[in-house]
C-alpha cells in the first residue's frame, strides 16, 4: 500500500511539472530576422527568455504577412500558452488577434505598435514612432539652423513606425518656414534600397541639404551613397542607436540618430508576458523612452542595442 502510494505521488509530482512546464511555451512571431533591429530584438528576448525560464521558439516572417499569419495559427496548434509578435504589417493584424482570442492566448505586441485597439490578453511594448521622429527632426533642424531641403528616407509602408515617423518629420518641417521636404520615397528599412535611392537623388540634381531616415541601415545606406559621389555637404540622421549607427556617429558621418532600447523593449516585452502567464496585472500599452544620440554622448550608448 505504501509503494503505491509512493508511486502516485510521485506521478502527481511528474504531471504536475509537466503542465507547469508547458505553461511557459512562449512562441515569438517577428517581422523579419534580416533587420538589424528585429535581430537584436531576438537575441535580447532570448536573454531575458532564459533569466525568466521560459522556453521560447522564435519564427521568421522573412516580410511575409500572410506567412506570419499561418506561423501564429502553428504556435496555436501546437498549444503555447503566449505568443509575442512583431508585426509585419502593422494594419494586418486582425486575423492574428481573433485567433489567439478564440484560443484564449495572451498576445504580446512587442517594437511595433498595432493600429487596432488591443483588448482581453493584449499588449505592446515599444516606442512611441511619432515622438521619435519628432526628436529626430527637431535635432537635425537645429544642427541645419531651421533653413534647408530634406529628403526623407522611409522604412516599409506596411509599418506603423514608417508611416508615424515619417508625418512626424514632416510636421516638424512644416513649423519652419526656410525648411521644405524636396525628396520622399520608401528604402524598405534596407541599406541597399538607400544606397540606390539616395544614388538616384544625386544623379537627377536634387537640391538636397539633409536626409532624414527612418531607421540607421537607411542612414548608413545614404551615407554610402553619398561617400561614393565624394558629398560631403549633406547632413544624414537616422533612428534606433545600432552598433553600426554608432559608429557612424562616432566617425563624424551621421549627424544623430535616436536611440531605441531594443533591449529594453525586448525584456519588457517577455516580463509582461511572464506576468500574463502567472495572472498578474498588466498595462496595456508599456513605452519605452528613446534618447537622442549625437557626437557629444555617443559613447554611453556603445554597450547597448548589441545582439549579445
Amino acid at each position: 500500500m505504501k509503494i503505491t502510494t509512493m508511486l502516485c505521488i510521485a506521478f502527481g509530482a511528474v504531471m504536475a511539472f509537466t503542465c507547469q512546464a508547458r505553461e511557459l511555451r512562449v512562441g515569438g512571431a517577428l517581422a523579419n530576422f534580416d533587420l538589424n533591429f528585429v535581430s537584436i530584438l531576438r537575441t535580447q528576448m532570448i536573454d531575458e527568455m532564459k533569466k525568466q525560464q521560459l522556453d521560447g521558439q522564435f519564427v521568421d516572417a522573412k516580410g511575409d504577412v500572410a506567412l506570419q499569419v499561418q506561423q501564429v495559427d502553428d504556435f496555436i496548434n501546437q498549444g503555447v500558452d503566449a505568443i509575442i509578435l512583431n508585426p509585419v504589417d502593422t494594419q494586418g493584424v486582425r486575423p492574428m488577434m481573433d485567433a489567439a482570442t478564440r484560443a484564449s492566448i495572451p498576445l504580446i505586441f512587442v517594437n511595433r505598435k498595432p493600429e487596432v485597439k488591443l483588448s482581453g490578453k493584449m499588449s505592446y511594448v515599444g516606442s512611441d514612432s511619432a515622438l521619435g521622429g519628432e526628436m529626430q527632426m527637431e535635432a537635425l533642424a537645429k544642427q541645419m539652423n531651421y533653413r534647408g531641403n530634406v529628403a526623407i528616407l522611409i522604412g516599409a509602408l506596411s509599418s506603423e513606425e514608417a508611416r508615424e515617423r515619417t508625418r512626424a518629420v514632416e510636421a516638424v518641417i512644416a513649423k519652419y518656414k526656410d525648411m521644405k521636404v524636396v525628396e520622399k520615397q520608401t528604402a524598405k528599412w534596407q541599406r541597399n534600397e538607400a544606397v540606390d535611392i539616395v544614388s538616384g537623388w544625386i544623379l537627377n540634381g536634387a537640391p538636397i541639404d539633409a536626409i532624414a531616415a527612418n531607421n540607421d541601415e537607411m542612414a548608413i545606406g545614404a551615407i554610402m551613397a553619398l561617400s561614393q559621389a565624394k558629398n560631403r555637404h549633406i547632413v544624414v540622421a537616422g533612428i534606433d542607436g545600432t552598433p553600426d549607427g554608432l559608429q557612424f556617429v562616432k566617425n563624424g558621418q551621421l549627424a544623430l540618430t535616436i536611440f531605441q532600447d531594443a533591449a529594453g523593449q525586448a525584456k519588457g516585452a517577455v516580463q509582461v508576458t511572464k506576468a500574463m502567464l502567472e495572472n498578474q496585472k498588466t498595462e496595456v500599452y508599456n513605452w519605452v523612452p528613446y534618447q537622442l544620440i549625437n557626437q557629444n554622448n555617443y559613447q554611453q550608448f556603445a554597450d547597448r542595442n548589441q545582439k549579445l
